[in-house]
């Protein structure tokens, strides 16, 4: 009787420590799998505003390689992706006529996405860090 009301004590008191899950990290590390197929749109250019109309993609459309619209024209490239990493390779565009203040954002996108090293989840947002910002691009999925 007394090892089955010890048994009983420790069962109890292994119940009342485990407490609730612990809660999901504000932030994650996306790999290639996840993004495969997805497709974000601009929110924020390292701390600047996006112009509204005219907000850059980012589509991982195929293994290797990144494309989208960089806010007049299009581009693409190829892309490593590892576990949280980025390595963007020089990309080709399209040569269309822009505003000077919307080519303006398009250079400093493409210029911010070649010299990205790394990417987060937080908050729902994809989040790209890069050597020439100090602020990351952070993108909402739109596919």
């Amino acid at each position: 009787m007394k090892q089955l009301c010890w048994l009983g004590v420790v069962a109890l008191a292994i119940g009342c420590a485990s407490g609730p899950p612990p809660a999901p990290p504000d932030k994650t590390v996306p790999g290639p799998q996840f993004l495969a197929g997805s497709e974000w749109e601009l929110r924020d250019l390292g701390g600047a505003p996006v112009i509204e109309d005219h907000r850059p993609t980012l589509s991982f459309a195929e293994p290797g390689r990144i494309s989208g619209k960089g806010s007049c024209n299009r581009y693409s490239g190829a892309a490593e992706l590892g576990e949280g990493t980025i390595k963007v390779s020089p990309v080709a565009t399209t040569k269309m006529a822009c505003t000077p203040e919307i080519d303006s954002q398009e250079r400093a996108y493409l210029a911010a996405l070649q010299n990205a090293t790394r990417l987060e989840l937080a908050g729902g947002q994809l989040v790209v860090h890069t050597e020439s910002l100090e602020q990351p691009l952070r993108f909402t999925r739109i596919r």
